[in-house]
């Protein structure tokens, strides 16, 4: 059975050779490196102990330096199963998720035709670099100066020039005996509708060769030297050889320089290709004229797991930026992502570079963000958020764009940093405290006096009841997990005192389908079940009635507020002393009897209580003793129940 043309290419960029490899090997941690696609292991075709045996991923080669075998996934799925040339294909296009084609009597005689075909552009490759020579290209070389190309980069680069003429790259190919078939085969004419001889595809346009990454010549780019023509940039059609979706400017040289450990940068055009790589970053490749594609996006990763994506300082770059976003969600993966670099305000990379040369460009891309940066700055750059409505409608487009990413663990880490970033934009600015004799920026010594020491106040554990109230919120919306929506600011302010506390807060709020097992998986091992074994959480009323979701919300509610008010009233009083040892103000020691009394009022578990948060004591009473001592820390305070003197 033949294949059509192009099956196996596709194929193989389809097929990750690590993962074929990593069925019949363990890789050797030390000498591996998975993310440059360099991997090592214990030869599968021969006996031995020491790690000889290379996977270079990017390039989908293996090779073992102790029997010498080498070879692609194809020859890897031959030599291991014992299976013929197309048994193997059909192993890795069903793992490819791709349909193994109908037989194609006729597919010699397609291959023999691409081959043509390929020639034909290689003569045109030649004919535009001999125009670029002439006088006729005087304005174009004039141009390519004023863009500090240098002969040495317009042979590199193999820059020619399609003169002003109809039919000049015709007339050349026929009088070479080029049958006109091919030449339009090829897109480089096109039939005339008037019923005259086909005309030239580009006429008076520099001209930039597009190579496939085997660097055959598939199609051309070029750029118009009259500021009147419609189109600046121009394409070739797509053909037999060209599929711009599935084509990258400079893939071959960019692919084997990131091999070789260059970053992977995608840039906007061609000319920031070639200013890019002649400044040294020579894993640089670009779309071809149209916005990024799934099957180029894939293609980028077989490079490099993290491509920076270097893109222009104005409106049309971000906005290019924030649809590859959209794209590329729902194919993140682990350790699989995409970076920014966005340029300053109206440069191009070449830009940038004539300016500061390639230590500037390099600064840029030391600085790019992580797609998440970018996606939190599409949805809340320029916005105001002063109402409930507009946090919910930021809520609302960010769970819909989080939802989105089919990896699950992918999809919990950015739940993760979007709700610390939320957080950051709508928490609370706390009061400074008191800077004392130390120097400005630092918090004032905090050192217990002995009385202070003694007091019950501090001899109760404050986060114990704290870590009891947190336990049961956290308990009851797993239990109710519709009822997370309409927590979710206090919830993200809880600020959890444990580390299992913070693992299911995370999992609640990061989750979009926030089942019992989906939690258990993400907060990790044990977080739930320690949860669930505390006393007060098995008798809290949200839990034992599982299907009163009313009775769960007006539970939870009130155990908010509660926390809410003791902590609160926990940082008044840190304020209030510090303000106290600073300024000796009769006014402060009122403050602080009124939030001593608003923390008891909150509501206060003792140790070894086993009631409700409902029923538990109002308040912690003071002995004699402890009033005794606080009127001689703070002054004449009467600290009872109704004993509150104000200055």
């Amino acid at each position: 059975m033949s294949l059509p043309p192009g099956f196996l290419d596709e194929l193989r960029t389809r097929t990750s050779l690590s993962q074929v490899v990593g069925r019949k090997v363990v890789w050797d941690a030390r000498k591996s490196n998975r993310g440059k696609g360099d991997l090592w292991a214990p030869c599968p075709f021969h006996q031995e102990k020491s790690a000889s045996f290379h996977v270079d991923d990017r390039k989908g080669y293996y090779y073992c330096f102790g029997c010498h075998a080498k070879g692609d996934a194809i020859s890897f799925v031959r030599e291991t199963e014992n299976l013929g040339f197309m048994e193997a294909v059909e192993v890795l296009a069903r793992e490819a998720g791709m349909p193994m084609p109908a037989r194609d009597p006729k597919a010699q005689e397609k291959s023999d035709r691409r081959a043509d075909l390929a020639e034909v552009m290689e003569q045109a490759v030649r004919h535009y670099r001999l125009q670029l020579r002439t006088a006729a290209a005087a304005e174009a070389r004039d141009y390519l100066a004023r863009r500090s190309l240098s002969e040495a980069a317009l042979d590199r680069w193999e820059i020619g020039f399609a003169p002003p003429g109809w039919q000049g790259l015709w007339e050349h190919l026929r009088g070479k005996g080029v049958a006109a078939d091919l030449i339009l085969g090829a897109g480089l004419a096109r039939s005339s509708d008037r019923g005259k001889e086909p005309y030239d595809t580009f006429r008076n346009r520099i001209m930039f060769p597009i190579r496939d990454a085997r660097g055959r010549a598939i199609a051309f780019g070029g750029r118009a030297m009259d500021p009147a023509d419609t189109a600046k940039y121009l394409n070739s059609p797509e053909t037999e050889l060209f599929d711009k979706g599935r084509s990258l400017f400079n893939h071959g040289p960019a692919r084997e320089a990131a091999g070789k450990g260059q970053p992977l940068i995608v840039a906007e055009g061609y000319m920031d290709v070639i200013a890019l790589t002649e400044a040294g970053f020579t894993a640089t490749v670009a779309p071809l004229g149209t916005a990024v594609t799934e099957d180029q996006l894939r293609l980028l990763w077989r490079i490099d797991p993290e491509p920076v994506v270097a893109l222009d300082g104005d409106r049309a770059g971000l906005n290019a930026a924030l649809r590859l976003i959209d794209l590329a969600l729902p194919m993140l993966e682990a350790g699989q992502s995409l970076r920014f670099a966005i340029l300053p305000d109206g440069q191009d990379p070449d830009d940038l570079i004539r300016a500061g040369g390639a230590a500037a460009m390099q600064r840029c891309l030391d600085a790019a963000v992580p797609m998440v940066t970018l996606l939190w700055r599409r949805e809340t750059e320029g916005k105001v958020f002063d109402s409930p409505e507009r946090r919910a409608g930021l809520d609302k487009s960010l769970r819909e764009a989080i939802r989105r990413i089919k990896d699950p663990s992918v999809r919990s880490h950015y739940g993760a940093e979007v709700n610390r970033l939320r957080q950051d934009l709508f928490a609370p600015q706390r009061v400074p405290r008191f800077k004392g004799p130390r120097g400005f920026g630092r918090d004032a010594p905090r050192t217990p006096t002995p009385a202070a020491k003694a007091s019950a106040l501090a001899t109760a554990d404050a986060s114990w009841e704290d870590q009891l109230r947190e336990a049961v919120i956290l308990a009851m919306l797993v239990t109710h997990p519709g009822l997370i929506p309409d927590f979710v600011d206090e919830l993200e302010r809880m600020e959890p005192l444990t580390q299992d506390h913070a693992r299911v807060l995370s999992a609640l709020l990061s989750s979009p389908e926030p089942t019992r097992d989906e939690i258990d998986r993400l907060a990790g091992a044990d977080a739930l079940e320690k949860l669930f074994t505390l006393r007060h959480v098995q008798i809290s009323p949200g839990v034992r009635n599982a299907d009163d979701s009313a009775l769960a919300m007006a539970c939870v509610r009130e155990e908010l507020a509660k926390l809410a008010a003791r902590r609160g009233a926990e940082r008044e009083i840190e304020e209030a002393a510090h303000d106290l040892q600073a300024l000796a103000d009769e006014g402060v020691t009122w403050r602080l009897s009124q939030a001593a009394e608003a923390r008891n009022s909150a509501g206060r578990i003792t140790a070894g209580e086993e009631t409700d948060f409902e029923r538990a004591p109002n308040g912690l009473r003071l002995s004699k003793e402890d009033r005794d001592r606080a009127k001689a820390v703070f002054g004449q305070i009467d600290f009872g129940r109704g004993g509150r003197k104000r200055p």
